[in-house]
């Protein structure tokens, strides 16, 4: 499987996307220069699929990414974890070689990117 997304984060995307007044809303989830490390997460709602996207469907959320962000993400795994009186996304990246101590960026065996401050 491409992306692997917990049960509790697909109840937490599904239930972020369907507050959101659109015709078509995906997740978008890609990789961007940036961040200490070299490289940084890029998710969000996005209700536009271009021609160089690619789809997928996991456990009810409609997932796009670019091409460009495949190679750094097949593999991830999303999950929503609670602690304490907060919550938030996890990524677990069999694709990672190091990553910074915030755990905001990352880099890969192939690729480091181009690190700036988180």
């Amino acid at each position: 499987m491409m992306i692997e997304i917990s049960d509790k984060a697909a109840d937490q995307i599904n239930e972020m996307l369907s507050t959101l007044d659109w015709q078509n809303v995906f997740l978008r989830v890609g990789v961007v220069d940036g961040g200490c490390s070299g490289l940084s997460y890029d998710l969000r709602p996005d209700d536009t699929k271009t021609e160089v996207d690619l789809s997928l469907e996991e456990k009810g959320v409609h997932i796009i990414m670019d091409a460009k962000s495949v190679e750094f993400l097949v593999g991830l795994k999303i999950d929503y974890k609670v602690q304490g009186m907060t919550g938030g996304f996890t990524m677990d990246n069999p694709n990672v070689r190091a990553s910074c101590g915030c755990g905001a960026s990352f880099r890969t065996a192939t690729y480091r990117g181009s690190a700036k401050k988180c």
